[in-house]
């Protein structure tokens, strides 16, 4: 029950920065006109500081003490650079090789990289002994 609860939070944090992050993809891409690659990573950027306070303080419980929080918060920018790199790649393959209209392939690769968010996240700054 703990984990189905946590991860029907972890879809509602996520639902909302994923919200802020095809808002500003699309206002970055469509009415300024910037490369969807530039957006894409401004975009990731935004909801990426949005999605770090929401999941430390309503999805998981933190392993690092208060004194930590600079580590927690190292290891949590590190997997978001890691999934802003597959972010763009897959974005890339999506528009660029693909053909795929930008909205279109974000919606394909948030899903993937939605994936790799919880499970990274789960297994580096989450504390296992309260499972």
């Amino acid at each position: 029950m703990k984990s189905f609860l946590q991860l029907f939070r972890f879809a509602i944090v996520g639902g909302l920065a994923t919200a802020i992050d095809f808002v500003v993809l699309y206002i970055c891409y469509h009415m300024l006109g910037m490369n969807y690659l530039v957006g894409t990573t401004l975009a990731f950027i935004i909801s990426t500081i949005f999605n770090y306070w929401a999941s430390m303080s309503f999805v998981f419980v933190s392993k690092y003490q208060a004194d930590q929080k600079q580590k927690e918060f190292t290891v949590f920018l590190i997997l978001s650079l890691l999934g802003l790199i597959l972010t763009n790649f897959l974005m890339y393959l999506a528009v660029d090789l693909g053909q795929l209209p930008v909205m279109f392939s974000k919606i394909l690769v948030t899903v993937v990289v939605m994936a790799f968010n919880f499970i990274s996240r789960k297994i580096f700054l989450e504390n296992h002994s309260t499972d």
